[in-house]
């Protein structure tokens, strides 16, 4: 078996802590008026609100709180309003405890949280686009990300996809195992990947892409 097909229970903790390690200390050091920008990747959401669904997030699952409909847009919406009268700093405090505590209880859970790690830090990776840092989708996570994208989307029995990735000494391959259908082929970096997966913007980027529509690949819409 390759590292795509067993799950490591300590992967989504791990770039959950990565990811802190990078993200808390830029957010702690942008001013408030940051924190109101718009979130290309996130149409009608401005960064503090990626932060605070992020942060109310991870509570949920540190505190095993997932009542019907939970994560739906109606739900995030709430999550987001619930936080309206908290400081930035607030919201930043929960997402540093969230980040620090949630991967033990999603080692436990068998893999139906581990998506949550991953939309975590792709969330992160949105907060680094507005600010125009490098590293957005990218980063120290990069490798662990790759490896849980890859297993999620076997998982998900989704569209199969061979990664030749300019940045990585390896291919990757993603999706559906069986054969049955040739596998769709993209060139180009992993950062742009990501994105694809993740339904992010991606135009004017430099990649190639066949065998599949790039609306194909997103695992979050």
């Amino acid at each position: 078996m390759t590292s795509a097909e067993v799950r490591d229970p300590d992967l989504p903790g791990r770039l959950l802590i990565l990811e802190r390690d990078a993200l808390i200390p830029l957010l702690r050091s942008r001013p408030d008026a940051d924190f109101a920008l718009p979130a290309a990747a996130c149409p009608g959401w401005s960064v503090r609100d990626v932060l605070a669904h992020c942060s109310s997030a991870l509570s949920r699952v540190v505190e095993s709180r997932f009542e019907k409909g939970v994560f739906s847009p109606e739900s995030n919406d709430r999550d987001i309003a619930e936080r309206a009268d908290w400081t930035n700093q607030q919201v930043v405090d929960e997402l540093e405890r969230g980040m620090t505590e949630a991967g033990p209880v999603i080692a436990k859970a068998g893999g139906v949280l581990d998506m949550v790690a991953l939309g975590e830090w792709v969330h992160a990776g949105d907060v680094r686009d507005v600010f125009g840092e490098p590293g957005a989708y990218a980063g120290p996570g990069l490798p662990d990300a790759l490896a849980l994208l890859a297993r999620i989307t076997r998982e998900k029995a989704h569209v199969p996809l061979h990664a030749d990735l300019d940045d990585m000494d390896e291919p990757l391959r993603l999706g559906e195992a069986s054969g049955e259908r040739t596998p769709a082929r993209f060139i180009g970096d992993a950062a742009t990947l990501v994105r694809l997966y993740a339904g992010r913007p991606f135009e004017g980027l430099d990649f190639e892409l066949a065998g599949v529509e790039a609306g194909e690949l997103n695992i979050f819409g």
